[in-house]
């Protein structure tokens, strides 16, 4: 029987040494299929070269669908959307990096749609950034079975559930559902300094899924921040200790 092995990666945040490091891990493994699930330029030193990478990889048939920070590329941060002390500096780190991107690029987050069904070996699967409805929302790894099923698990006839958005990679079984947080390429926040992404095996309507961390040169991510004069110098901090700017 064939088995159809399938990466889903999201929340690169414009780190290209994290994102070529994991395409070279999935060129490694010989995956068969590839999803973006958003989340490409924005909060990195680099991120032109996120942008022209990830399409490289949707010209070989990648899928790559719209994340928050994408639609915050093209159109600004807003009030609401960010805590309020963080918003002026956020702000400016949108501008720093749409000024990074051209006209072609920017449209081509634009128009990225917001989530993508797919059937692999039998197995019925829903990805999307954050919920199906909302690029914002947080689900976190400890959210009740009854906010899974409310704001992720909203497509009864699927059988997986990927998404990514909150930076923290996890596994949990809902009702004979599997719901699986791809954590980030670019910027984890679970105190692990390397790139994380999912990988899905299926055949004959079985599945499997693992959380796959992949080194990368986190200084060299470090030096870029510096390097490109980022307007926000705790992003570096970010990289290195694998933590939320949040905090």
């Amino acid at each position: 029987m064939r088995r159809m092995r399938i990466a889903f990666l999201s929340d690169i945040h414009g780190n290209a040494a994290a994102l070529e490091a994991v395409v070279a891990d999935l060129r490694e493994k010989g995956v068969d299929r590839i999803a973006v699930l958003g989340d490409l330029a924005y909060r990195g030193p680099e991120p032109e070269r996120a942008v022209d990478l990830v399409r490289e990889l949707a010209a070989d048939g990648a899928e790559v669908i719209q994340g928050n920070a994408d639609l915050w590329v093209v159109r600004g941060v807003e009030a609401g959307e960010v805590p309020d002390r963080f918003l002026e500096g956020m702000k400016a780190e949108r501008e720093w990096t749409a000024e990074r991107l051209s006209p072609e690029q920017i449209k081509y987050l634009e128009v990225l749609p917001a989530e993508m069904e797919w059937e692999a070996e039998g197995v019925r699967i829903h990805a999307f950034h954050a919920t199906p409805t909302n690029l914002f929302t947080a689900v976190l790894p400890e959210a009740s079975p009854e906010v899974l099923r409310e704001r992720i698990m909203v497509k009864p006839a699927a059988d997986l559930y990927v998404y990514a958005h909150i930076h923290l990679p996890y596994v949990r079984y809902v009702n004979g559902k599997c719901v699986v947080n791809t954590g980030s390429v670019g910027l984890p926040f679970d105190g692990m300094p390397r790139a994380s992404y999912a990988l899905v095996e299926a055949e004959a309507g079985r599945y499997r899924v693992t959380l796959e961390r992949v080194p990368y040169d986190v200084e060299r991510a470090a030096k870029r921040y510096r390097e490109a004069g980022y307007p926000n110098p705790e992003m570096i901090r970010v990289v290195r200790e694998a933590v939320s700017p949040f905090t």
